[in-house]
């Protein structure tokens, strides 16, 4: 590979080069990489700011924000105001084509479709990346991640307060110690979604506002007409840009089991919902992933695991001997009952507040780290402290991509199965191959376009409008690895 090729060319061209190099050229991993001196603050590009980027911001506003980019230049303003010293962008790649020489770390923080292709660029520039949850949008994006952060080496956190959490570390050093035994089932729920889901597509355009630029906002994704039900903010019901309440919650509420039970890939999952639509997600949902058994822990073992997630109002069974009177749904809006042998582990979003059903209060060893003020700016602040420590000592993040990856395949694998549904079938998956084995060559799927049901003559009618049968092992595959708009692209995936 020539020095001389451009980062532009690198990315239009593919990574493919990756798998074979030992040394990356200057020319495409930035003068940056791998390397914040201590002393320095960083300078920092931040890209999707008008919405839960501002949060993120304001907890890394110690350091030098030299750039923002938000492709709505009026649902972004008031970011613009609070930091008049950094360059104001639409689109991303100006930004760093001007920036990147000066930059050390990139925020991302876009709707959900967007966040690999933006933090995958950033990292081949080998810029340190923030990425708020969830990681990616598909599966094929999380893997590509996580062994981008691996080759590159740069310092990596996914935007999950939780997992800096002290319940979250609680929660870990319970099990491990085995104070509820050995854990075969877990079940999750939200209250979310708190945004429309369950809605037909829009049959009308609107018309773009001035501020928005339409194109960069659909970015990788297909093209289709600007409705304002998209922008701003509703966008996470939708296929096209979002996960729903999974894709939204599940970073939150299963990273607990997924560090605590040391899980990785699924090898079934099956879905289940409320009506579901070709173009946005159900109002409930409910996934099931079977893990399989892990090497055990000196102080309990790690069978095969039952996983369930509930949301849209949809809850799990209270437990045997659950207070009377008490709310099933924890604090911050979320539900994690382990089940053990011995004893019950119950703890809201974000891992907060664990508690046992028995009344017990464990004192169980501390073996996790903890960060300081984790779920209000320790999160972010203990990702710009990786970013300076050398790469050859750093202390991994506690969502860095090597875990955080991983489990966000998990979350996005719970969102196949409610779109694969219609095969009526439990699904087996290949997590190495990223495939599933059970879904065979000549197998169709149908999914509902259009609920049109209405009152005739004061009697319902259900007519429903439906896709045409279309391939399932193809359908299947698109969702594992996006098939992106022409324009947009993927590194290659580094081995």
């Amino acid at each position: 590979m020539s020095n001389k090729m451009s980062r532009r060319k690198f990315l239009q061209t593919g990574a493919t080069a990756l798998a074979g190099l030992t040394i990356v050229p200057s020319s495409v991993l930035g003068s940056s990489f791998g390397h914040v001196a201590p002393s320095d603050k960083l300078n920092i590009m931040a890209v999707g700011i008008g919405g839960r980027g501002a949060q993120v911001l304001s907890n890394l506003k110690s350091q030098n924000i030299i750039g923002l980019c938000d492709v709505d230049w009026k649902y972004a303003g008031h970011v613009f105001e609070e930091y008049p010293g950094a360059k104001r962008y639409k689109d991303y790649r100006k930004m760093f084509d001007e920036l990147g020489k000066s930059a050390d770390a990139v925020m991302v923080a876009t709707p959900d479709h967007a966040h690999a292709i933006i933090a995958a660029e950033a990292m081949t520039m080998g810029k340190h990346v923030y990425v708020e949850k969830p990681l990616t949008h598909s599966v094929y994006e999380s893997r590509l991640l996580t062994n981008m952060a691996k080759y590159t080496g740069v310092a990596t956190q996914m935007g999950n307060q939780g997992s800096s959490s002290e319940g979250t570390d609680l929660v870990c050093e319970w099990i491990w110690n085995g104070e509820i035994g050995e854990v075969t089932k877990v079940e999750c729920a939200t209250n979310r979604p708190i945004w429309p889901q369950g809605l037909n597509e829009p049959e009308g355009e609107d018309r773009v506002p001035r501020t928005l630029d339409w194109d960069l906002f659909i970015g990788p994704a297909k093209m289709r007409p600007y409705n304002s039900i998209y922008h701003p903010w509703n966008w996470r019901g939708w296929w096209d840009f979002g996960t729903g309440a999974l894709g939204d919650m599940a970073c939150h509420i299963l990273h607990q089991p997924f560090r605590a039970l040391k899980l990785k890939y699924p090898t079934k999952v099956e879905g289940s919902s409320t009506l579901l639509l070709n173009a946005c997600a159900p109002q409930a949902q409910h996934v099931k992933l079977i893990f399989p058994a892990r090497d055990n822990m000196p102080k309990v073992a790690m069978p095969e695991v039952e996983v369930h997630w509930y949301d849209g109002g949809m809850m799990p069974d209270r437990p045997k001997g659950f207070p009377e009177g008490k709310e099933l749904m924890q604090s911050g809006g979320g539900l994690t009952i382990f089940h053990g042998t011995k004893d019950t582990l119950i703890c809201g979003c974000y891992g907060e507040n664990p508690w046992l059903l028995s009344g017990r209060v464990p004192n169980a060893p501390k073996v996790c780290r903890r960060v300081p003020n984790g779920m209000r700016g320790g999160h972010e602040m203990d990702w710009v402290r990786a970013c300076k420590e050398s790469k050859d000592s750093r202390v991994p993040c506690k969502s860095d991509f090597s875990e955080a990856g991983p489990m966000n395949e998990m979350v996005v694998m719970g969102v196949l199965a409610i779109r694969l549904q219609g095969l009526n079938k439990t699904l087996e998956w290949d997590g190495p191959n990223m495939r599933f084995t059970n879904i065979g060559p000549d197998e169709t799927l149908r999914t509902v376009i259009k609920d049109g049901f209405k009152i005739h003559n004061g009697h319902p009618t259900f007519d429903k409008t439906w896709t045409e049968p279309i391939n399932a092992q193809q359908f299947a595959a698109e969702l594992i690895k996006h098939n992106y708009r022409e324009g947009w692209k993927l590194p290659d995936m580094p081995r």
